[in-house]
């Protein structure tokens, strides 16, 4: 492997543990901002994925998982600490909590990464909880920030979470600030800005950064894409789904890969792109990153609204 990622997401990779019974549990690979790593390399994009993990069992199954995903393996970083758990006792409605006060995802550092590492960088992902975890949140918004001056574009995906209190609004407003494109769904904004309109919530966001591209999800109730006073929906297309997880990060890498790849399509064609990523996740269990060929074929159902 000798060329660098064109695309890098930095951030957070973690295990959930998943209840399964009174005393059963299940564990599996994630994280948000690792998931969009995931599906950009899925979609056939040279991808790293810039974070920490540890160096026992869960950091060995993320390794692998990193490895087989095709993730640029130079940009991950290992440390001897404990490993970041996401513990979901309940997932309808979710009850979840994590454990990793002092985890190996709160040291990564940009200056251990190999040298040349963002030569061929055109974007960079940022979001989830690693934005909300100190030290680790202050590194990566300084980051950002350092990409940003050096012409990188930023995308953002707060993906809200319950430990997303008033201290984290001023990093919600400097990130839609930097971010060029940013995504976010109904449930994050009645969260982010702790009331129920969630359209209000959107119109508040946006004003942080008026010209920003702004993906809004609402799950089977379709997208949204903004840009300045212009706006674009599509409704998802008929399929079973075997749930949601994953969605939103399938959704946002889509966007990602459609304007990278295809840059000649409209902003119509680019959401409905995404809206088709969104909708090849749910077709397995848990987050799996869908094929180029499953979001294709889904691609032709889109409907307009």
């Amino acid at each position: 492997m000798s060329d660098f990622p064109q695309f890098a997401c930095a951030g957070e990779a973690l295990t959930d543990m998943l209840r399964t019974g009174v005393d059963d549990w299940k564990s599996m690979v994630g994280g948000s901002t690792w998931n969009v790593a995931r599906n950009l390399a899925k979609l056939g994009l040279r991808t790293g994925f810039a974070g920490a993990i540890s160096e026992d069992v869960f950091g060995d199954a993320l390794y692998a998982a990193s490895e087989e995903a095709g993730l640029d393996i130079r940009l991950l970083q290992r440390f001897r600490k404990s490993p970041l758990l996401a513990i979901v006792a309940e997932t309808a409605p979710p009850k979840y909590f994590f454990i990793g006060e002092d985890s190996a995802d709160l040291y990564f550092s940009p200056k251990a990464l190999p040298t040349g590492w963002n030569r061929d960088l055109q974007w960079v992902h940022f979001g989830g909880i690693s934005l909300a975890r100190e030290p680790l949140a202050t590194t990566l918004i300084s980051l950002a920030m350092q990409l940003k001056e050096s012409g990188v574009k930023i995308s953002y995906d707060p993906n809200f979470r319950n430990l997303m209190d008033k201290k984290y609004d001023a990093t919600l407003r400097t990130m839609t600030h930097l971010a060029d494109v940013i995504k976010i769904s109904d449930e994050d904004l009645r969260g982010l800005f702790r009331h129920d309109n969630a359209d209000l919530a959107l119109a508040q966001l946006r004003e942080f950064n008026p010209e920003a591209i702004y993906l809004y999800t609402r799950g089977a109730a379709g997208a949204s894409l903004h840009l300045g006073d212009q706006a674009w929906q599509a409704l998802p297309p008929q399929i079973h789904v075997i749930d949601t997880i994953g969605a939103g990060d399938a959704s946002i890498a889509g966007l990602l890969f459609s304007l990278q790849v295809t840059p000649e399509k409209n902003w119509q064609e680019h959401l409905n792109f995404s809206v088709a990523s969104g909708a090849a996740a749910c077709l397995t269990a848990g987050a799996q990153a869908p094929s180029l060929t499953q979001v294709s074929t889904l691609y032709e159902k889109i409907k307009k609204i």
